[in-house]
């Protein structure tokens, strides 16, 4: 039997080293800018700051901590939510980073992500192999705050609304895509109908659809109320053109996030980030259910199951919370995940920011410079200084973390 891996003695808190992963969307610069590494030719699209398998962060002692946390849940994550999720850390922080649009998708719920994850495990179908949906059996709902202006499609129009802005597009094919069946249908029924037409018309037709609505896009016909919405999706038809997830766009809400806002993403939400840096909090999966843009792989039925196509709330939906004693707290309306955007500037009048109570917790600088004094039972103390980019780990059994200097601190941590 193979030696059980040689993990440190545990300390408050360790500089914790996250894993890149390379994808083609990427950004050549934005996340080696932000760690202060040199920039290369290759793409970095996401900076994983957590416990997944796929990609776990490594500690100061160079263990990896999804084995840190196995080998002590208790002390890791603390009683509450190691028994709730099982031992496992819930969320995984992000640094995204799109230069180019991401695929047109939704998350699973957990019923589906469950249910998914067991039938392609029956089906034979390889964890990591390029055509699987389900990659774990988590839901993932997800926040995105933004680093830097931040631009997505992100959940559904109103049928009024989307009626207005494709009339003005004035291509034939779009003809009674939005019509009601009957009075009594509602807005969501008639959006699942029209999405569901434009992820499975004939592959020519798809084609030719999409050509003709970034032709009509990037010309100056329709309405100036969706001059921007034509000004993206013909942007992301640069990208892909042909491809019918570009006649799907038409139909979701043109979200511009500005430094500090943050969007929630729940099960079900058809979205696609298309633009720009942020920060992004999710449960602990890599489950993506495609219906476009991507070169991976597509799983219409599934997308189509999964998808909630009521309308979108953006007044609701787009969050500016304000700094209450150097924290602004974002809504996130479930138990995997919480986060905190922390300022502390002596200058301003916040010369420290105290956490108290007993919770696992990674912490990301992102501007700046601050100082981290990580306290436990007994008194022992541990200091830990974070530039720009470095980030965190804080384990349960931690009592205290005081953040001090003047930087913008990310505290992601699930409650326990």
């Amino acid at each position: 039997m193979p030696a059980a891996p040689s993990l440190p003695e545990r300390s408050a808190c360790s500089a914790l080293a996250g894993t890149i992963q390379n994808y083609a969307w990427g950004s050549p610069h934005a996340i080696a800018e932000l760690l202060g590494t040199p920039v290369t030719e290759q793409p970095q699209a996401e900076l994983w700051l957590g416990a997944h398998p796929r990609g776990p962060g490594r500690l100061a002692s160079g263990a990896l901590l999804d084995e840190a946390i196995t080998a002590d849940p208790l002390d890791a994550l603390g009683a509450e939510v190691s028994g709730r999720f099982d031992g496992r850390l819930p969320f995984l922080l992000k640094v995204l980073a799109a230069a180019k649009p991401l695929s047109i998708q939704a998350h699973p719920s957990l019923t589906e992500a469950i249910a998914g994850f067991e039938r392609e495990n029956n089906a034979g179908i390889a964890i990591d192999a390029p055509q699987r949906s389900f990659r774990d059996a988590n839901h993932k709902p997800e926040l995105i705050c933004a680093l830097t202006p931040f631009v997505a499609l992100c959940g559904f129009r109103t049928v009024e609304a989307t009626k207005r802005f494709v009339a003005g597009l004035g291509i034939a094919a779009l003809d009674g895509l939005l019509a009601a069946q009957s009075d009594a249908e509602q807005d969501s029924d008639i959006l699942a109908r029209a999405l569901e037409h434009l992820l499975t018309v004939d592959g020519e037709a798809a084609q030719e659809l999409a050509l003709a609505v970034a032709s009509a896009c990037a010309s100056d016909r329709g309405s100036p109320e969706f001059a921007e919405e034509r000004r993206w999706i013909a942007k992301v038809a640069e990208s892909f053109p042909g491809d019918r997830g570009v006649a799907v766009a038409l139909l979701l809400n043109l979200i511009v996030l500005q430094p500090g806002q943050a969007l929630f993403l729940g099960a079900g939400n058809l979205h696609a980030y298309i633009e720009g840096t942020g920060v992004e909090i999710m449960a602990n999966s890599d489950n993506v259910l495609r219906g476009g843009l991507t070169p991976k792989h597509i799983d219409i039925p599934m997308l189509l199951t999964a998808v909630d196509a009521t309308p979108f709330d953006l007044s609701a939906g787009v969050q500016t919370p304000e700094l209450v004693g150097g924290i602004a707290r974002y809504d996130c309306p479930v138990p995997d995940f919480n986060l905190d955007r922390i300022e502390a500037d002596a200058a301003n009048g916040v010369d420290k920011v105290v956490i108290t109570g007993s919770r696992a917790q990674i912490l990301l600088c992102t501007q700046g410079n601050v100082t981290v004094n990580a306290s436990e039972p007994g008194g022992a103390l541990t200091a830990l200084t974070l530039d720009c980019g470095e980030a965190a780990w804080i384990p349960a059994a931690t009592t205290t973390v005081e953040i001090a200097g003047r930087g913008t601190v990310f505290n992601a941590y699930a409650d326990g």
